[in-house]
């Protein structure tokens, strides 16, 4: 019901223009000095996870090209709500952009009564990236593999803790979408984003993640935690030894990206402004090396393609969030 808002947006731009005329090329010239005073980029998670890793880079490529500060600015709380609100909420000239992640289209259903409705209330700019999440063990926990992993938490129902970056993450819908498919019970312990959370998987106090794999990817390399398997269907090439879920869970299958988006209103200048250096970025040979070392694939395009991302990962979450009876809590 929410998509035509970005299946049409093609469309609507086409319409724009041919409507706004003289004032369109008022906003074009405009969109020549932007930016011309520092943009705030709202992230709604602490610094050290994926969602803030993946701002920096972008963010600092950015500012090295439009000569303009882009300021990072974490708030995180209430499952990525928070930002998310205050970002609907902004002034739609260009000065404040929003780090779009999974917790956006899951948030839809998850959440019965919020403020806003993401779809509707922001425009999408460009994507950046899509990663697998990893399953990931404290190395206390016996299990090295999946099948050991269903076996020893069946052996200990409501026993075992299922760390996640908050409500409504993809780390959390894709620890919800491996319980529904196996018929495990674990204890889910929400935290305010990755970095706090694999402080205590480090530490023992939680037993698994399914992290975002740029926050985990050096825990994992150093030996601190123990990868059992990724979540999307093919292995991740910074990880080419450990299998997929869907490996021993057939059909499993999850994934997070990230990308950019703007208050509804802000001038379609500005957003081909920076859907354009986006995707410039995304094109430079250092940057790729920068996100292959995260075990992601770079998903360039147009404003509308990354909208219609957004569209089916809100329709492809909603079905899980309803088998699974997940909610907000």
């Amino acid at each position: 019901m929410q998509r035509p808002d970005f299946r049409l947006a093609a469309v609507a731009c086409a319409f724009a223009i041919l409507a706004l005329g003289g004032g369109f090329v008022g906003a074009a010239r405009a969109a020549d000095d932007y930016p011309n005073h520092p943009v705030r980029w709202l992230v709604g998670y602490p610094p050290g996870g994926s969602t803030d890793i993946c701002a920096r880079l972008i963010g600092q490529y950015l500012a090295e090209h439009l000569h303009q500060q882009f300021i990072i600015e974490n708030k995180p709380g209430a499952g990525n709500n928070l930002a998310t609100e205050m970002a609907t909420k902004a002034a739609p000239d260009g000065y404040t952009l929003f780090l779009v992640n999974p917790a956006n289209a899951i948030n839809a259903s998850l959440y019965k009564n919020l403020s806003f409705n993401f779809l509707h209330d922001m425009a999408p700019v460009a994507g950046f990236i899509r990663i697998p999440n990893v399953m990931e063990v404290n190395p206390n926990v016996p299990a090295k593999t999946v099948a050991e992993f269903i076996t020893y938490a069946k052996a200990n129902p409501g026993k075992v803790n299922m760390a996640s970056s908050g409500v409504g993450t993809s780390v959390h819908l894709s620890g919800a979408l491996f319980t529904m498919m196996t018929g495990v019970n674990l204890v889910h312990v929400p935290y305010r984003g990755s970095a706090p959370a694999l402080t205590d998987l480090l530490g023992g106090q939680v037993q698994v993640m399914f992290d975002n794999l740029p926050s985990s990817i050096g825990h994992i390399q150093a030996g601190r935690l123990r990868p059992l398997a990724v979540t999307t269907a093919t292995r991740a090439k910074v990880l080419p030894d450990v299998p997929t879920v869907a490996d021993t869970v057939p059909g499993y299958e999850a994934s997070a990206w990230f990308g950019m988006a703007v208050p509804k209103g802000t001038p379609l200048a500005v957003i081909e402004k920076l859907n354009k250096e986006v995707n410039a970025a995304l094109a430079d040979p250092a940057m790729q090396t920068k996100l292959a070392e995260l075990g992601g694939t770079n998903i360039p395009g147009t404003p509308e393609q990354f909208g219609l991302l957004i569209a089916d990962e809100t329709d492809k979450w909603a079905k899980v969030v309803k088998a699974t009876g997940a909610t907000a809590e």
